[in-house]
């Protein structure tokens, strides 16, 4: 190569070539300095994700709300259908009741209802023995909206008749007339207003096997006569009964004489010759409490045979308050009888009462109740001998359902004449 052009080589080719590499390669680390770092990518990125699921969720959120929307849409439909068929079945109802003439107006079947109550006892002491005590068929009938029927038809110790333990009887069977809402009439055989358990005595709204003596020996449970009685009943609790019916006619001699209990006549053929008159106040204006006192006169309890008038009041008042678990029961009823012949034997004076705590509590199987009771009466307490009976009862009820009911109790009895005893019973009842 000639010297100049080495020089012009070396003066202007070279430092050309020289820029032009150094330019080429400067590109490629500019662009480099302009990106973002790895850390500066994985924040972007982390970044974007979180962006994403949060709309995701809100996407799902939305998702969900209009399920919802559409479920309660649909459950909102079927209330609406099932109203409207209630609606339909109501109107066409109401058709049928104004075809047949009125809301009483129904087939007789419609208007006719059956119930009854049933209880048997097993009795382990002085004697054992199973039986059948009471079996009750309830019918009743509604002729219109202001008159109805009822009647009740019971079988004691299961078998009746000639030479038989038990007997057929009929406890109820009166017309019963509204005279107004708070006021009712009936005319007929029904049961006395008296005592806890005479109106009221199926076997799952007591305790004890057995009922208790003294609404049996002083108060004749249960006792139905035959006459016409007024009801009426206030907005304040109160209730009154009147009633005047057929009378006792209690035994003159032998060892029954003057005994109440002897003197049913269950309205069949009964000697009408003297009457009786009933009138009881009650207040029920509190929950669980049932309070009333009752009076009865009774125009002669021999019914003309005697040549003196055997007139008779009786006097019984009770309580039974319930609150929560806890209940009690009290009684007391005393008849004073008149006349020479009852005075004679003691028995112008008889009386009793008793007292009974409870404690009821629910369990899965059902409610279970725990009872105390002592009962005392005297049917002649105007002898000076001391001829008081006194009983002390204890057991347990078990309720399977609120209708059926199983028993157990001991009863510590210890009369005036003196043959103590103790008996343990079982029980099973229901009613409908």
């Amino acid at each position: 190569m000639s010297q100049p052009l080495h020089t012009f080589t070396k003066l202007v080719i070279r430092p050309l070539v020289i820029l032009g590499f150094a330019s080429i390669a400067a590109v490629p680390l500019v662009r480099a300095a302009e990106l973002p770092s790895p850390e500066q990518m994985w924040a972007m990125i982390q970044k974007q994700q979180a962006q994403i699921a949060a709309l995701t969720e809100r996407v799902e959120a939305a998702e969900a709300r209009t399920s919802q929307a559409q479920q309660q849409l649909v459950a909102t439909s079927a209330r609406v259908q099932a109203t409207d068929d209630k609606v339909e079945a109501t109107s066409a109802y109401v058709e049928t009741l104004a075809d047949r003439g009125g809301a009483s107006g129904g087939a007789w079947y419609d208007r006719t209802s059956l119930g009854g109550y049933g209880e048997m006892h097993m009795n382990f002491g002085g004697g054992n023995e199973i039986d059948f005590h009471r079996w009750v068929l309830f019918v009743a009938h509604e002729f219109n909206d202001r008159i109805r029927m009822f009647s009740e038809i019971e079988l004691e110790h299961s078998l009746a008749g000639d030479g038989k333990p038990g007997e057929v009887e009929l406890e109820q069977a009166f017309v019963e007339f509204d005279l107004s809402e708070s006021s009712l009439a009936r005319a007929g055989l029904f049961l006395v207003p008296v005592g806890l358990i005479n109106e009221t005595h199926e076997p799952a709204t007591f305790y004890g096997v057995e009922r208790n003596r003294v609404e049996n020996q002083i108060i004749p449970t249960t006792w139905w006569e035959g006459g016409v009685s007024l009801s009426q009943q206030t907005d304040a609790g109160f209730s009154f009964d009147y009633a005047m019916h057929s009378g006792l006619n209690v035994p003159t001699t032998g060892s029954n004489a003057y005994r109440i209990r002897s003197g049913r006549q269950k309205v069949a053929e009964a000697a009408f010759d003297a009457g009786a008159a009933t009138v009881r106040a009650r207040y029920t204006g509190i929950p669980g409490l049932d309070v009333a006192v009752t009076a009865q006169y009774q125009q002669d309890m021999a019914q003309g045979t005697l040549s003196e008038s055997i007139d008779a009041l009786l006097l019984a008042l009770h309580a039974d308050w319930r609150a929560g678990p806890w209940g009690v029961r009290a009684l007391y009823a005393r008849w004073d009888i008149n006349g020479a012949a009852p005075a004679a034997l003691g028995r112008d004076e008889q009386y009793g009462f008793y007292i009974e705590p409870s404690y009821r509590f629910a369990t899965s199987l059902g409610d279970v109740g725990i009872f105390g009771r002592f009962s005392s009466y005297d049917r002649e307490a105007g002898a000076g001998a001391n001829s008081v009976d006194d009983y002390f009862d204890i057991g347990v009820n078990w309720w399977p359902h609120e209708a059926v009911v199983l028993k157990a109790d001991v009863q510590f009895a210890k009369p005036a004449n003196g043959n103590d005893d103790e008996t343990v019973n079982l029980g099973v009842g229901y009613h409908f």
